[in-house]
């Protein structure tokens, strides 16, 4: 009895297959239209070579996994974008930090500090 519910739990795990996908809305595509309706989405479209009319009929032939797909890594994207603060802010941390150490004379970086005694 038990071998065969072994063999049988065996037989389940090997042949059955499941696929997950994502599953497209429709309001995804409009999404994705509304999106190529910006100006500097246009603008960016335009600097790269590829029309309005491209992009929309890019858009329609997309399957709805590819638009769901799309809209996903769409909003996983930063906000602002290209990490200008992200680096100031570390490079502001690092001058803080160097300069404290500066002020207690654990190190001598900055020639306009004096440690303190």
């Amino acid at each position: 009895m038990i071998k065969r519910l072994i063999v049988l739990l065996v037989a389940v795990c090997f042949t059955a297959t499941s696929q997950a996908a994502m599953i497209g809305t429709p309001g995804e595509r409009d999404t994705l239209l509304r999106l190529l309706d910006r100006a500097e989405v246009q603008s960016q479209l335009q600097a790269h070579g590829v029309s309005l009319e491209q992009a929309k009929a890019r858009v329609a032939a997309l399957s709805d996994a590819e638009a769901a797909q799309l809209i996903a890594q769409i909003e996983s994207l930063p906000a602002g974008g290209d990490g200008v603060g992200v680096v100031v802010t570390a490079l502001l941390i690092v001058f803080l930090v160097l300069l404290l150490t500066d002020i207690l004379g654990l190190t001598k970086v900055f020639p306009f500090t004096k440690p303190i005694k």
